[in-house]
């Protein structure tokens, strides 16, 4: 074909047209991906995204938060890349918050502000958060982190006060009865407990955030009863989990809340489908109220009793009903023997769903009283807490109690433990630095090989 001049003036032109176009493209795909971010994360265990509960937490932290790491310089050549794993890791955060501020000093070129921060450890992480502060030290995950920024949010200080001397579930306890597991969440979250002894206090604290009353096995005193119904009068908040219809000498402040509690317990038939026993309930339906919003999780109840409470112009209380169990199933007239068949009597049962817990509300004074009532203290036990919601659902009705209303959320759960264990034989060895060193070396260099070999052939051709 003959080129003339006006030919290579027009395939110049359209050459040059077409690079144009490319760097539009190209500044344009940059403009976008600078405005827009899509994340997709499909790993088994959401390890590049923040769970929704950690999302939730740092939405309601309008303030900066500044993280300072104390930590010598990655050594890449010996595989020292600590500081790059800090990067990454609070990336997930950053791109939730955009005001996280990270920056890392070295404690050995700089030991005077490691010393003046208070740090130990090389590797130390100090979180700022509204002049508040707390030390980290890895390794550590999401949940840990996401905790830490609770506590740094909460602004309720107060003590969580317990009941204790009447073979209570302890808070600090360690047998299967005792809410132990869920006293480590609390502190976790940063609250701080207290057990004052009504035997010989005065009064019950007025500067404590609740008292829990934990489904007592002995009668309470009546000195001791008429303490905790004057603290209730002066407003105080109040966490009472039963254990059954025997309120163990609690009945003038049952009465003081307007609230009854049934003999017998809910029946469940559809915990059959979970392999779980009848007198075990499934939640299925939440209140309207602060502590249930969005609150989507499958909760569980053993022996469960119906709670009911009334509000009067008396009292003052507004009530609200928190958990409504077995739709398709009854609460129990009476308390049936342990191997005995859940059979439904048309006339003394009473058909479901049953609520199991009132959460009661009124003004006093300047600020607001807050009570709650479970039906049941075991979903909080050691042996329970850690099926599906009801740890989640505690820390809920704890929140909520404390004030700390922004801190009501999903909690973020741990990351499944995905490590891959290999037994120490010599060829199971050998099999798996094969199966390893394949993906990393051998199968890379046999694709370069075979696409120099398919070259050849095709320019040799």
């Amino acid at each position: 074909m003959n080129i003339n001049r006006k030919l290579r003036f027009q395939l110049l032109v359209q050459n040059w047209f077409f690079v144009v176009l490319f760097l539009m493209l190209v500044v344009l795909l940059g403009y976008f991906a600078s405005q827009y971010r899509v994340a997709k994360d499909i790993t088994q265990a959401n390890r590049n995204i923040l769970t929704q509960g950690s999302v939730n937490v740092l939405k309601q932290m309008k303030a900066p938060i500044n993280i300072t790491v104390y930590a010598t310089k990655d050594d890449a050549s010996s595989g020292d890349v600590f500081r790059k794993g800090i990067v990454d890791f609070f990336a997930r955060y950053q791109r939730e918050k955009k005001d996280i501020r990270l920056t890392f000093i070295n404690p050995s070129e700089e030991p005077k502000l490691a010393q003046d921060a208070g740090v130990k450890t090389d590797g130390e992480v100090v979180i700022e958060y509204q002049k508040r502060v707390e030390h980290i030290v890895p390794p550590f995950a999401e949940q840990e982190i996401t905790n830490l920024l609770v506590r740094l949010s909460r602004t309720n200080q107060q003590a969580v006060m317990y009941l204790d001397g009447h073979g209570e579930r302890n808070l600090l306890g360690v047998k299967n009865h005792d809410i132990g597991e869920f006293g480590k969440q609390l502190e976790a979250k940063g609250f701080k407990f207290a057990n004052p002894d009504l035997t010989i206090a005065q009064a019950v604290p007025s500067n404590g955030a609740m008292l829990v009353i934990a489904g007592p096995q002995v009668d309470v005193s009546e000195v001791e009863v008429k303490k905790i119904k004057a603290y209730l009068e002066a407003g105080g908040n109040l966490l009472w989990l039963l254990e059954d219809d025997n309120l163990r000498g609690l009945q003038e402040v049952a009465d003081y809340l307007g609230m009854q509690v049934s003999p017998g317990v809910v029946m469940d038939m559809a915990s059959a489908q979970y392999g779980a026993d009848a007198r075990v309930s499934f939640a299925s339906l939440y209140g309207e109220h602060a502590i249930t919003k969005n609150f989507m999780l499958r909760t569980l109840f053993p022996e469960a009793h119906e709670v009911t409470a009334k509000g009067t112009d008396e009292n003052g209380w507004k009530v609200s009903n928190l958990v409504e169990v077995a739709p398709n199933g009854w609460l129990s007239a009476t308390k049936l023997a342990k191997d005995a068949k859940p059979e439904f009597n048309e006339a003394n049962d009473k058909r479901g769903p049953i609520n199991i817990g009132v959460a009661l509300e009124r003004t006093y004074g300047k600020k607001g009283q807050r009570i709650v009532v479970m039906g049941n203290a075991n979903f909080l036990s050691n042996t329970f807490i850690t099926n599906g919601g009801n740890l989640d659902f505690g820390v809920n009705i704890v929140n909520w109690l404390a004030g700390d209303d922004s801190l009501i959320t999903i909690q973020p759960m741990p990351l499944k433990d995905i490590n891959v264990s290999i037994p120490d034989t010599k060829m199971v060895v050998v099999t798996a630095w094969t199966v390893f060193h394949s993906f990393q070396y051998f199968i890379p260099l046999g694709f370069m090989i075979a696409g120099f070999v398919l070259w050849w052939k095709r320019r040799r051709a």
